[in-house]
């Protein structure tokens, strides 16, 4: 009896710790299940994020996924997506397999999606008022009205100084530059000499330029300017690019640097003290003829940047509510000088980009690298384009200074239309860098005509066109060769209604680029 009364108390022992391991078990399972419960359901969450992300993303156009027409090399060196080839002028271009052939469609509809969104809407000019509200001191520098009788727009203006001071010695273009300091050491000798006196005060002869050449970079501007140079009755500024209108009157030298101080406009006045000195009539009451000689010279200045560069304004104006500029640089011009006269140079854009491409020291610079940072800057200027005004994506410095190529330089009928609004037809002369390059002489003849000057001798004229071209591409790049021919169809795709608007404003053919292209 006892022992199946034992045999009882053991069996319920037993059942006991198996019933509370039992228990424990049925806890730890419920808890490793919710677990992985809080698991699965935070993967699915990452998983719904990634896949909004990659939607949004790809609706702009910047998925990572393989450029069209990108050359894949293996480790033999062979291409392993399609082969180069080349065409009757020497080019290369690239036969894609036909795994590309999405990725081509795919930059066709890129551009198709750029055609679609051009829009060239009116921009609306600002007063008087808001100009001189954003640069007062600049308006109480420059009078209203210039000396008569002068082609250039020259005026008196007190100097305070002795003859021991120093005009220059805070000059900002001279505390940056020594070809600067070296103008500044000779101004300052021959200073003295050329003011006015009146009693106790003293006066000094201020210029503007008669005529700038505003744009465009890589267009053939330095070799014009180089030439123009020649003429006996053109002066230019003191260096040929200050770019004070664009860049250095907001302090900004180069945008990866930053802003630092801003450059006074008696800073850049004092660039054409040199011009100013040399037609500024010494005795205003007995006038030789060579006195009247010094009435017909002009000054110019020739900073490439002039007609594109408002990338600064997104700093320093009061933001618009559609992402344009409110003050573009012509507005000041216009408003200190409404007479003056402007002369553009353009270059097939296709052409310009790859030229400005190979200018930048730029490592490891190829024409596969070009056709890579071109699809970038492409894809970029969709994305922009889906929220924003055409004229909000090319005045855009953060999209401008992102884009690894300069795609908006060349999309000259956008800034030449918002010259307009301001300046008239007469003022503006238009010239292609491919007619100057076949007949140099007429495009000088034409020049010459525009800015009113007065006729050369024989030798002045072989002096000024017999000259060599400049600023041609360096040796180093020339290694390079022609951009890919694919590279080229692309970029034509996309400056093509650009090109087309600028022909139908100038009412000439030339600038569709067809023949060139």
């Amino acid at each position: 009896m006892h022992n199946i009364y034992g045999n009882q108390m053991k069996l319920l022992a037993v059942l006991e710790v198996r019933t509370e391991n039992y228990e424990k078990w049925t806890t730890f399972l419920c808890f490793r299940k919710a677990k992985l419960c809080s698991l699965m359901f935070g993967i699915l969450i990452m998983l719904l994020v990634m896949v909004s992300y990659i939607l949004t993303v790809d609706k702009l156009g910047l998925l990572l996924t393989p450029l069209p027409f990108q050359s894949k090399i293996n480790n033999s060196g062979s291409m392993n997506t399609g082969s180069f080839n080349h065409d009757a002028d020497g080019g290369r271009y690239f036969t894609p397999n036909t795994s590309n052939t999405k990725n081509y469609s795919r930059i066709k509809i890129s551009t198709d999606l750029i055609t679609s969104k051009i829009e060239f809407g009116t921009r609306e000019v600002p007063d008087l008022e808001e100009l001189v509200k954003q640069e007062p001191h600049v308006f109480s520098v420059i009078p209203k009205t210039f000396l008569p009788n002068r082609r250039n727009p020259c005026w008196y203006e007190e100097y305070t100084g002795n003859v021991t001071t120093d005009p220059y010695r805070t000059n900002s273009f001279g505390l940056y530059s020594k070809s600067f300091r070296a103008t500044f050491e000779y101004l300052k000798k021959v200073f003295w000499n050329h003011l006015q006196h009146n009693g106790n005060k003293h006066y000094r002869f201020r210029c503007l330029p008669y005529f700038y050449i505003i744009g465009q970079p890589k267009c053939g501007t330095t070799d014009l300017y180089n030439r123009l140079r020649l003429h006996p009755e053109i002066r230019f500024s003191t260096s040929k690019e200050p770019h004070w209108w664009t860049r250095k009157r907001f302090g900004i030298g180069r945008f990866r640097e930053g802003v630092r101080e801003r450059y006074p406009v008696e800073d850049y006045l004092d660039l054409f003290d040199l011009a100013a000195h040399q037609i500024q009539d010494p005795d205003s009451g007995n006038l030789s003829e060579d006195s009247h000689k010094k009435y017909d010279i002009i000054i110019g200045e020739a900073s490439a940047s002039t007609m594109w560069d408002n990338n600064a304004w997104i700093y320093f104006y009061k933001n618009s509510a559609n992402g344009e500029p409110p003050i573009l640089i012509q507005d000041f011009i216009h408003a200190f000088h409404p007479n003056a006269k402007l002369i553009v140079m353009l270059r097939d854009p296709v052409e310009r980009l790859y030229s400005d491409y190979l200018y930048f020291a730029i490592a490891n610079k190829s024409v596969d690298d070009f056709h890579e940072k071109v699809i970038e800057s492409l894809q970029l200027f969709q994305s922009c384009l889906l929220d924003s005004t055409l004229r909000s994506c090319v005045y855009n410095s953060t999209l401008n200074n992102a884009m690894p190529v300069r795609l908006h330089i060349g999309l000259y009928v956008v800034y030449l239309l918002d010259w307009l609004t301001v300046f008239s037809w007469d003022q503006i002369l238009i010239l292609r860098l491919e007619d100057h390059a076949s007949n140099l002489k007429r495009t000088m003849y034409t020049v010459f005509q525009f800015l009113n000057l007065g006729p050369l001798t024989e030798q002045q004229e072989a002096l000024i066109t017999r000259r060599p071209a400049s600023n041609t591409r360096r040796p180093q790049d020339k290694s390079l060769g022609p951009m890919l021919s694919y590279t080229k169809r692309i970029l034509q795709e996309f400056y093509r209604p650009f090109n087309k608007k600028v022909s139908q404003v100038l009412n000439d053919h030339a600038f569709l680029w067809n023949k060139e292209n």
